[in-house]
């Protein structure tokens, strides 16, 4: 299951962009897209390359109620059940927190591409260090850290 969201616009350099997040159902954010519109375009191109990055249509996809959505997805994934319903995309629209509170320390963004590139490698990271949203005991979360460190550690020295 996927949920996606889009963001409050984002203004850079004076022009408004849009920033598309797709979350699983964990929380884990699998991509994230800066766009200038939020039309059925931009909503097609979220699915498609989301579909091409992990290989799978998912059976359900959960979204606020822009239309866009519904539109894109009877293209792109004709058979997928969409849920658009208040409260359901709780999921997706929380996982913006960590990023807007690290967009607020940076004060903004210069460019579209920098944003681009900073999302990207922002949410990988979160994704590898932060512990999913079900319980688990605190030795697991130990092991969790102690990959994510090694994972970590094995990147920055290629």
């Amino acid at each position: 299951m996927f949920g996606i969201w889009t963001k409050s616009p984002l203004k850079i350099s004076g022009r408004t962009f849009w920033l598309w997040r797709a979350v699983d159902q964990h929380g884990v954010v699998l991509e994230e897209i800066l766009q200038s519109k939020r039309d059925k375009q931009a909503a097609k191109r979220l699915l498609i390359s989301l579909i091409k990055r992990h290989g799978f249509v998912p059976k359900r996809i959960v979204t606020d109620k822009l239309r866009s959505y519904g539109v894109a997805k009877r293209e792109v994934a004709s058979h997928v059940d969409h849920w658009s319903h208040k409260g359901l995309n709780n999921r997706a629209e929380n996982s913006h927190l960590p990023f807007r509170k690290r967009e607020q320390t940076m004060q903004g963004f210069r460019s579209p591409g920098g944003l681009q590139r900073f999302v990207s490698i922002h949410s990988a990271t979160r994704n590898r260090f932060t512990v999913p949203s079900r319980r688990r005991a605190a030795l697991t979360i130990r092991y969790h850290r102690m990959e994510a460190f090694d994972a970590w550690k094995a990147a920055s020295i290629a």
